[in-house]
């Protein structure tokens, strides 16, 4: 499912790290992953706002992704040396609040390789 635009996403998430390596912050991964994502003309919003319900009713509380790519794809950065499972539920809880299937957890502060992981929604 959606294996084109997995490839996409992640072909310029490698680019950034490999320009960029390891050990800055995570606005400067977003900032460079935008950069990419618009020269490569793959759609995105950044920092999309994900209203939580509960019941039917909305509450006061939102999330924001770091970005949706495609309108249905959900990308949240991470820059710490390792991914936990709490990053994955992070965006599992992302996913399910969006009512989107699919997200990639991405990490770039790994300081031998991209982290990342494919998330998807039964």
């Amino acid at each position: 499912m959606l294996e084109q635009e997995g490839y996409n996403i992640m072909g310029a998430a490698f680019e950034v790290y490999n320009t960029l390596g390891s050990g800055f912050l995570e606005e400067v991964y977003q900032r460079s992953l935008h950069f990419e994502l618009t020269s490569r003309n793959i759609p995105f919003r950044s920092q999309q706002e994900i209203t939580l319900k509960y019941k039917g009713i909305t509450l006061d509380k939102t999330y924001f992704a770091d970005l949706v790519v495609y309108d249905h794809v959900i990308i949240e950065l991470k820059a710490v040396s390792a991914l936990l499972p709490e990053h994955a539920a992070q965006l599992m809880n992302y996913l399910k609040a969006s009512n989107l299937f699919i997200g990639y957890l991405i990490n770039f502060g790994h300081p031998n390789k991209l982290e990342w992981r494919r998330i998807a929604l039964a």
